[in-house]
């Protein structure tokens, strides 16, 4: 199986001793407290999967910048996009040593996580608007992911964390919610050596159901891990079981058995386009995956972003040696009359629109 990025095997950070959780969640009701974003809430659930493993926590912000301006830490680790704790204000924290972080998306905003606190610093206008800048190439209030990312406060708390929880995620998706540490065990149970992941945050129609069809088929691959978004979208995308119905159906009907996984992850979109599809890689290569399908506008909103420029980022700056999966690039696709079939389109040449 293939490796996860930067080790040999995964570093979760959610406490699976249910005795160690258990004095944890003693000990934080002693500790001062703070109610954390919904992005932050999100990027605990992924730490604590292991999807953002090698990381340790919330970065620090000389980490933060560096990983949006050139997608390394300052101790040289990859990774495509700052994971922050931004808050509004840390004076109920002021001086702790270990804190714990209450979940906005819980009734009762539970603690989802303990951290240990390494700083706290302010981030200036000038260094939010880079990492902006960087991450979602436009400052433009108006995309969502740009409003969403500077609508959380500007004091950075770092530190290592030890995640209790994995919010609504786990009760709100029993059947699909599955962590990087779940999905490699079942692609093991599976005997899938060669495994190509669909990204999605919507229903999945005819041309998605042939792209991986055409991704399996290409790459030999023993099996599909359609990975869903169930965490926070923009308004008027299609609610996360409303999707997650539809998308079963598809597969219970079209893909033969033992053929593909339907599994989904706790995080909010960023709508960050060719910086997120970066992300969308990085952890499903931590997930197991060989292969990533990478189509039109991945993870784009609006016109920001050029028809395939979440594909040329992976040439134009992701360094050789930075991750193992590879990606399988889909073109536009449409319904050939000719074929009879779905095609992508710089494979049909002789047809017209």
């Amino acid at each position: 199986m293939i490796n996860p990025v930067g080790s040999n095997s995964l570093k979760p950070l959610f406490v699976d001793d249910d005795a160690a959780r258990a004095a944890l969640i003693e000990e934080a009701r002693d500790l001062p407290s703070v109610e954390i974003s919904s992005a932050a809430a999100a990027n605990a659930v992924m730490l604590g999967g292991g999807y953002f493993s090698p990381l340790e926590g919330y970065m620090n912000l000389a980490d933060a910048l560096g990983c949006a301006r050139d997608m390394h830490t300052t101790d040289g680790r990859f990774f495509p996009v700052p994971i922050l704790n931004l808050v509004e204000s840390a004076a109920a924290i002021d001086g702790a040593e270990r804190i714990a972080l209450r979940d906005p998306n819980v009734e009762g905003s539970p603690v989802i996580a303990i951290q240990q606190v390494e700083s706290i610093e302010t981030v200036s206008e000038d260094e939010m608007a880079l990492m902006t800048e960087k991450v979602y190439r436009t400052l433009d209030s108006e995309h969502p992911g740009v409003a969403a990312f500077n609508g959380h406060g500007r004091i950075a708390i770092s530190g290592p964390i030890q995640v209790l929880n994995y919010s609504y995620f786990a009760t709100d998706f029993p059947d699909t919610f599955r962590t990087a540490v779940q999905i490699r065990s079942e692609i093991e149970q599976r005997g899938w050596q060669r495994v190509v992941a669909f990204q999605t945050r919507n229903p999945m129609h005819l041309a998605h159901e042939e792209l991986c069809h055409m991704a399996m088929e290409r790459l030999n691959c023993d099996g599909l891990v359609i990975h869903m978004l169930l965490g926070k979208l923009k308004p008027g995308d299609i609610p996360a079981d409303v999707r997650d119905d539809a998308i079963r159906t598809m597969v219970r009907l079209y893909f033969p058995e033992n053929s593909a996984m339907v599994t989904g992850y706790g995080f909010d979109m960023l709508y960050a386009g060719p910086r997120e599809a970066m992300l969308h890689a990085y952890f499903r290569q931590n997930m197991g995956a060989t292969h990533f399908i990478i189509g039109r506008d991945h993870a784009g909103v609006g016109d920001y972003y050029g028809a395939f420029d979440a594909q040329e980022i992976f040439d134009s700056e992701v360094p050789d040696d930075a991750l193992g999966i590879e990606i399988f690039r889909a073109d536009h696709t449409a319904w050939s009359k000719k074929l009879d079939r779905v095609v992508m389109m710089r494979e049909a040449p002789d047809h017209t629109k």
